[in-house]
């Protein structure tokens, strides 16, 4: 039995919105995150990084968005739906898998941090080290978000998906451009477009159900 081990709030969203394009039969193992908003310990004991997602088939244990992706994929897309097979496409395909958590994610997450580092250092430290947060955020992070954002709607001005028909790619692209899309609002046509759209297909809206049932 696949058993999906799905953390609240986090990218493992991805993997539940797979198994449903997959039509697959699995269950769902929920975790709460702790006060702190980390994840309990008691994913440690599934995987010694206690990180989600982590999926588990029989005496498989794996973890990572993508690899677990790209195992779905490999073992039950019988019918090749979710991994192109144009060798164009599947650069892309492959280029998007790795670009997700590799180039663009990293940055999100540090905006995050920082963000929510501001207004916990100690009161006699606190404007100049709001002042160093500030300006890393400014100068650093800020300029290259942008820089992506520019990027990906590019790539997406005249594709319909990320790399061909729609693929797994495009479910490990979703965390960062729903997120994105969260920030930009109506600013970026076509990542909007895009994030409407993924939105609305009928796997994704199943796993929000369930996700929200947890």
């Amino acid at each position: 039995m696949i058993t999906l081990h799905h953390l609240q709030f986090s990218r493992s969203f991805r993997i539940l919105w797979a198994l449903e394009e997959l039509g697959l039969d699995y269950q769902i193992k929920y975790y709460k995150r702790t006060s702190n908003y980390a994840a309990p310990d008691e994913l440690k004991k599934i995987h010694p990084l206690g990180k989600a997602p982590i999926l588990t088939d029989g005496d498989l244990t794996i973890a990572e968005s993508a690899l677990i992706l790209d195992y779905l994929q490999e073992k039950y897309d019988v019918n090749r739906q979710f991994k192109p097979q144009n060798f164009e496409h599947l650069i892309q395909y492959n280029y998007w898998m790795h670009y997700a958590e590799g180039s663009l994610m990293p940055l999100l997450v540090m905006k995050l941090v920082l963000s929510q580092a501001s207004g916990k250092f100690p009161p006699v430290i606190q404007p100049v080290a709001n002042e160093v947060v500030n300006g890393v955020k400014s100068g650093y992070i800020a300029p290259r978000v942008s820089d992506h954002i520019e990027f990906l709607e590019s790539h997406l001005s005249d594709r319909d998906f990320f790399a061909g028909d729609f693929s797994f790619a495009d479910i490990q692209m979703s965390f960062p451009i729903i997120a994105l899309q969260e920030r930009v609002q109506e600013q970026y046509l076509k990542i909007k477009v895009y994030s409407d759209k993924i939105q609305q297909r009928p796997a994704f809206i199943r796993a929000k159900e369930k996700s929200a049932s947890l």
